[in-house]
């Protein structure tokens, strides 16, 4: 039976799917759980608000206790509020996410969770709650963003090669890309700029070196 809104007890979360590219792998954050129902399984970082808390500040609490990730740009996905989605009541959560560059932070938890680590999209363990279901949504999101918004800049060093620019690329696609027509097309955008550098050393020959010129 349905209760009277004055009487419900309906909590508020946030969580958040934080994306990074490795070994041209996209991999997602994720803490791993001590606590029954869920002991031994990961999740995305995530918690119930504070009183006094938005759902952004929340999610940046809980990325800096949680993981070590902070100060990163957030932006909100969506909001999850299957009637099951979590075994202890009624949860509501107002999912995020983030790019962040590879090595940019280091991570680090709390007694309350068992370890924290990137896992590759590809390859996720069982996840608690609907969080698969978050995750798969958030890649979904950042794949389509790929169609009309500059989003690698958030994964990229300040100076990068073309070459790690499609890495990048194929690491969001999962799949390969054409070297000349990507070049072309993103060449052709004006989205990035020669930085007048070249990248030296190693088994390749030298390669220019890139700047994002717009951050759109």
């Amino acid at each position: 039976m349905t209760k009277h809104p004055a009487v419900q007890n309906i909590k508020v979360a946030a969580d958040a799917a934080i994306f990074t590219v490795e070994n041209k792998q996209l991999k997602v954050l994720l803490i791993q759980m001590k606590k029954a129902p869920f002991a031994g399984e990961w999740a995305l970082p995530g918690g119930l608000l504070g009183d006094e808390e938005t759902s952004r500040q929340a999610v940046d609490r809980i990325l800096t206790t949680q993981t070590g990730v902070k100060k990163v740009y957030l932006e909100q996905l969506m909001t999850f509020d299957d009637v099951q989605r979590d075994k202890l009541g009624r949860v509501i959560s107002i999912a995020w996410f983030a790019l962040i560059p590879n090595g940019g932070f280091k991570l680090k938890t709390t007694e309350k969770y068992a370890d924290v680590r990137w896992w590759p999209v590809k390859a996720l363990p069982k996840l608690a709650y609907d969080h698969a279901a978050i995750a798969k949504t958030a890649v979904s999101r950042l794949r389509a963003k790929l169609e009309y918004a500059n989003v690698a800049w958030s994964l990229l060093p300040a100076e990068f090669t073309l070459a790690e620019l499609q890495n990048t690329y194929e690491s969001i696609l999962g799949k390969p890309l054409d070297k000349r027509n990507f070049q072309k097309k993103y060449l052709a955008l004006g989205l990035i700029k020669e930085s007048g550098k070249m990248r030296t050393g190693g088994a390749y020959r030298p390669a220019k070196l890139y700047n994002f010129a717009k951050f759109v």
